[in-house]
């Protein structure tokens, strides 16, 4: 039988890029991010109040964060360029359910300045495997506007597959905006009920 494995601190490596789970000494470097990204990411998340651009906000949300990767229910991984150890995105798997369903939700953002050079397909390939080899998650399911490309092409080159539309699915930027629904199966996927 599998054994599930909610490590805490994880880290993983790939060329130029790091990927590695928040911990409260990163409040600051999240802030920043947040920040620095406000008008990019306005356009594709849901609006944010003040308290979500403050150390204390972040703070706050770490804590929560926290708890449920605790209990098993989230991993927030935060992406670091390798050479300065800046913080150039996020990569977020919620709403981790195991049995009978095994599946969980995929949320990423990315900088302004790490667009278009392949950084976030390569780190979602790493979380992926992650997610797949040593959570053993079946089954993970993302979202995306029609109409962020870039985004659709990173889902795209990893084999996600395309499951329908939902109309007026999330609040993004004061109005609702429909979503291309998509997933990917883990192919090694080991039943942990059968031993």
């Amino acid at each position: 039988m599998k054994e599930m494995k909610f490590l805490h601190n994880v880290e993983l490596h790939k060329d130029d890029i790091i990927i590695r789970t928040a911990k409260p000494s990163d409040v600051e470097i999240i802030t920043n991010y947040y920040i620095l990204n406000k008008s990019h990411l306005a356009k594709w998340e849901p609006e944010r109040d003040e308290n979500f651009f403050t150390k204390k906000g972040w703070h706050q949300i770490l804590c929560k964060f926290d708890e449920l990767s605790k209990n098993g229910s989230l991993v927030y991984f935060i992406i670091l360029d390798r050479q300065s150890a800046r913080m150039i995105g996020t990569i977020t798997f919620s709403n981790i359910c195991r049995f009978p369903f095994h599946c969980c939700n995929l949320g990423y953002s990315l900088s302004r300045t790490a667009q278009g050079r392949g950084i976030m397909t390569k780190a979602l390939r790493m979380a992926v495997n992650y997610m797949f080899q040593v959570q053993n998650i079946h089954r993970i399911s993302a979202s995306v506007m029609p109409q962020n490309a870039r985004s659709k092409a990173v889902l795209n080159h990893l084999e996600f597959k395309a499951e329908g539309f939902a109309k007026d699915y999330l609040l993004i930027n004061k109005q609702w905006e429909g979503h291309e629904l998509v997933s990917l199966l883990n192919p090694d996927w080991i039943n942990p009920h059968v031993g």
